[in-house]
């Protein structure tokens, strides 16, 4: 009663003639095995110390959303990160203004041209008139 199946097997490594999917497949094993699929309250412990935000304010503005109703810790963290991220990223556009007018402190006017002048930015126009 045994059956026979025929499998077909496809080349466990990349071939010569295909240079680009020996270079991602290399980055998806890498990922894999470096992954840290921490869970519980170690894992929480380790996104407070990489957050430099906090995340318990960061958790109440989600919720003071109405159309949020839960949000679970991972999620609170990439905001906190990806704020951080965006933070970082129009300080450092900001700066290069700041340091064109031979200044070290940021103002006003070094991040409404840094809005104005960078593309990514456009969303933030006209928000921070006052």
């Amino acid at each position: 009663m045994a059956e026979n199946v025929a499998l077909s097997v496809a080349p466990l490594g990349p071939t010569e003639s295909d240079p680009e999917r020996c270079e991602g497949e290399e980055e998806v094993r890498g990922n894999e095995a470096g992954e840290n699929k921490q869970t519980g309250p170690v894992a929480g412990a380790t996104q407070n110390r990489l957050a430099k935000l906090p995340l318990s304010r960061i958790k109440a503005l989600m919720k003071a959303d109405p159309d949020v109703s839960l949000a679970s810790q991972e999620s609170v963290f990439i905001i906190a990160k990806a704020t951080e991220l965006f933070v970082e990223m129009i300080a450092k556009d900001a700066l290069v203004y700041a340091q064109h007018g031979k200044r070290k402190t940021l103002q006003r006017k070094d991040l409404d041209n840094a809005i104005e002048a960078i593309d990514e930015f456009a969303f933030l126009e006209g928000t921070l008139d006052v």
